[in-house]
């Protein structure tokens, strides 16, 4: 396996670390957490909102590298992109709850960017 293959499933896995930090220290409905999420505000909003984010930002990021694997794209510059592209998705998580706006956007451009750009290494 490729790191970037890992670096898919790490992302794949980065979602469900914003919900469970949502839901750390508290009580939550677990019969219906859609909605006990929905109801919450501040960090814990921001750190469900985050989770949501993760989910759509995910495929894009998975396709780009299953494309640059099966188009031959030089791996070294494909397994930095995605090593990028986790660690611009840890600090958007961290920027999100943390609520750093600013900040959070420019980890949330640099995470899209490198997604766009494992697609351009496969041409």
């Amino acid at each position: 396996m490729t790191t970037a293959y890992w670096c898919v499933l790490a992302a794949a896995l980065l979602p469900y670390l914003a919900t469970i930090s949502a839901k750390a220290g508290t009580r939550f409905d677990n019969h219906m957490p859609r909605a006990w999420l929905a109801a919450q505000t501040g960090w814990r909003a921001r750190a469900n909102a985050a989770q949501q984010n993760a989910f759509e930002a995910f495929p894009l990021f998975a396709v780009a590298v299953l494309v640059a694997h099966q188009t031959g794209a030089p791996q070294g510059r494909v397994d930095t992109l995605a090593l990028v592209f986790v660690a611009a998705r840890v600090a958007y998580l961290v920027t999100y709850v943390a609520n750093l706006a600013l900040l959070r956007s420019l980890v949330w451009m640099v995470g899209i960017g490198s997604a766009v750009a494992i697609f351009v290494a496969a041409t």
